[in-house]
């Protein structure tokens, strides 16, 4: 079997697998990714120097130390406290969960903030007697929707930015034309529309005892600091190789080295291991798999 039906083969059987075991897309990546290297398609050093971004990596993976840390400070916890608390009904406290649930997506990973919003959400319809269903929904998909609307909201994102050469910007301009940011906003507008009309009859006055004290506004003021260095990317690397990366990494070690000697609010080694490290072997797995497929010249053929 030649190379180009032997990288063919192998991406094919992973995508299968990734489909029949979602829980154990990390291995299959890798074991692709290993198998792509071991029969010949690509060298190791084709793979690992020129196949994985490893600037989109270092983005991703500094990415996910400054909002797992950004979690842990609960400050998204008492800004939903807070809205709640200041809206005039029901119905405005639920849209307000669901758009602040979208606005913090837009930085921090998906799922992360679905879980620290939910508590607030339970609370809420607990004490108003309500299901909480229709509101965790509503939170689910404001949070999916605008993880795609910035660079750095998820891998796709990260991935396209890397490929395209995109800087932080060209995600709310793009060559003269309105970024992907402005069409993820106009479905945001809509679905906040529909969740309003779902929510319409809770029209009783919302009353939520605030519970969550903010830990420290470091990790927030971590993450501005990271927008705004990305925001100058394309000005220092505009061909996308290196400083997004780097300068994500130095962020994030600068706010361990902070945990660790300054916050102390909870042990480094767990936020580590709580980091999402099967997405981070997923995409380097994805990465190899591809590079094959493209030297073997099927992304021209396709």
């Amino acid at each position: 079997m030649t190379p180009a039906w032997i990288s063919l083969t192998v991406f094919v059987l992973c995508y299968a697998l990734f489909v029949l075991l979602p829980n154990h897309r990390s291995w299959t990546a890798c074991t692709g990714g290993l198998l792509t290297v071991a029969t010949g398609v690509l060298t190791w050093q084709q793979a690992l120097g020129e196949k994985i971004s490893w600037n989109v990596m270092g983005l991703f993976f500094g990415t996910l130390i400054l909002a797992e840390m950004f979690l842990l400070s609960r400050v998204p916890a008492v800004l939903a406290e807070w809205l709640v608390d200041r809206s005039k009904s029901t119905r405005v406290a639920m849209l307000s969960l669901c758009a602040l649930s979208g606005l913090i997506s837009m930085f921090v990973e998906n799922v992360a903030v679905v879980l620290l919003v939910a508590p607030v959400a339970l609370s809420l319809a607990d004490k108003l007697k309500i299901s909480p269903v229709p509101l965790l929904i509503g939170i689910a998909v404001s949070s999916n929707l605008q993880g795609t609307a910035t660079m750095i909201g998820d891998p796709p994102s990260m991935i396209l930015a890397g490929h395209l050469r995109m800087g932080f910007w060209d995600f709310f301009a793009y060559q003269g034309q309105p970024g992907i940011f402005f069409a993820v906003e106009l479905g945001m507008l809509v679905s906040l529309a529909v969740l309003g009309l779902v929510f319409r009859k809770h029209r009783e006055k919302s009353e939520l005892i605030p519970k969550e004290q903010a830990r420290s506004w470091v990790p927030a003021i971590l993450l501005g600091f990271l927008v705004v260095g990305l925001s100058f990317a394309t000005t220092i690397d505009p061909e996308f190789a290196w400083f997004a990366g780097v300068y994500t990494l130095v962020l994030a070690a600068a706010a361990l080295l902070w945990f660790r000697l300054v916050a102390r609010w909870g042990s480094t080694r767990k936020l580590v291991a709580a980091l999402d490290w099967d997405t981070t072997f997923f995409l380097i797995g994805v990465f190899v798999l591809v590079g094959g497929l493209s030297d073997s010249g099927w992304m021209d053929k396709l």
